[in-house]
């Protein structure tokens, strides 16, 4: 049983500053769960808490059915990889992985079958004889993952383990640890991993389920896909996606039986009917206008175009080229927006260039101006 559980876990520092507030969350057995946020949103604190590296001020944290608030991080059944890989740079990668074994006391058999299972698992076995200093930076990472393998732990933390790797290395060890999760699943194994990352790609692609963190507190915790199309705030909407969802202030309005909402220039945008049966009360009142750069397309066509509504000619300030797709700077009034198209070699776009633009309203977001919370289900 290796789930983990957080009741109401909070961190104080004797400075009286407050760092994590009351933080309620289950990770279930096999589940990788990947914390996420900004710097200084606490993630890394409540791993380390997890880990039994930093005291909780109270609450209780409970792994496979135990209390571990006061057991010493040995005898919680973890694992931690670290970003710095934290290796004993006068060892070899086979001492390097045995080292936590032989403290205890396992018997050398044992301790030398786990250690080229586990080098064979991630393709290092032609490294066991070399030290830290002989290998890059990607290899010694995958020492620090076998390191953390051959314990056969109930939980495996992970505490930005990629982000001192180089732009390649970090997708081919991000490979190597998502398959480290499905084999050890398969296998039978306890693979309860729990990953803290400011990075959305590895959180996106490496989570069954995404926790948000913003000042020590959980903004949402939901699927990867769930995140980016139903976030639950105004928070998650603007972190979750890159390029970030556009969001400007409007307001609801009504005109017959048609539902609006008008940003401060003027532009309006039509709501669809379901999108207005949910704001219909909020008529009057000023709101959190979102919409994914996806969403906002350029139309190459006007008079052959179905659907006219929801469209802005619009110029464009800035064109980013990113090979497969192009990123479109634009701005409605004061508010800056991008735009996410396909590049197309036939209809090349440049700075300067006015466009009409349709904004598919079908997949806008609308939030509280108050609380930031959706109004939308």
């Amino acid at each position: 049983m290796a789930e983990v559980v957080l009741r109401q876990v909070e961190k104080t520092y004797p400075n009286g500053f407050k760092a994590v507030h009351g933080v309620d969350l289950t990770i279930e057995e096999g589940e990788f769960m990947v914390f996420v946020g900004p710097s200084g949103c606490a993630k890394s604190t409540t791993l380390r808490m997890i880990a039994g590296l930093e005291e909780i001020s109270s609450g209780e944290i409970i792994i496979g059915n135990k209390l571990v608030n006061h057991l010493p991080p040995k005898d919680r059944g973890i694992s931690m990889v670290f970003q710095n890989y934290a290796l004993y740079p006068h060892m070899s990668v086979y001492d390097n992985m045995a080292f936590g074994l032989k403290q205890q006391k396992l018997d050398k058999h044992k301790i030398d079958r786990r250690i080229r299972e586990a080098a064979e698992t991630l393709e290092i076995t032609h490294l066991l004889d070399n030290k830290p200093g002989e290998m890059s930076g990607g290899q010694r990472q995958r020492v620090a993952l076998g390191r953390a393998m051959v314990r056969k732990p109930d939980v495996f933390l992970f505490d930005e383990p990629l982000s001192n790797l180089d732009a390649k290395l970090r997708v081919s060890t991000r490979v190597s640890i998502a398959q480290l999760h499905n084999d050890l699943k398969a296998e039978g194994q306890n693979a309860t991993m729990i990953y803290v990352t400011h990075d959305q790609v590895e959180a996106m692609t490496l989570g069954d389920r995404i926790c948000v963190l913003n000042q020590g507190r959980i903004m949402q915790v939901d699927t990867p896909m769930n995140l980016y199309q139903k976030p639950a705030n105004k928070f998650v909407a603007g972190f979750i996606g890159s390029p970030a969802m556009n969001l400007m202030k409007g307001k609801i309005e009504l005109e017959g039986s048609q539902c609006f909402v008008t940003l401060g220039c003027g532009t309006r945008f039509l709501l669809p009917s379901d999108k207005s049966e949910q704001v219909i009360s909020k008529v009057g009142q000023k709101v959190w206008f979102g919409i994914r750069p996806e969403h906002i397309t350029v139309i190459d066509d006007l008079d052959n175009e179905a659907v006219l509504q929801d469209i802005e000619t619009l110029q464009i300030n800035v064109v980013e080229s990113m090979g497969n797709e192009v990123y479109l700077y634009l701005a409605i009034g004061k508010d800056k927006l991008v735009a996410r198209v396909p590049f197309s070699q036939d209809q090349m776009i440049k700075h300067g260039d006015m466009k009409p633009m349709h904004f598919d309203m079908s997949h806008c977001h609308l939030f509280d101006i108050d609380t930031e919370l959706s109004l939308l289900v």
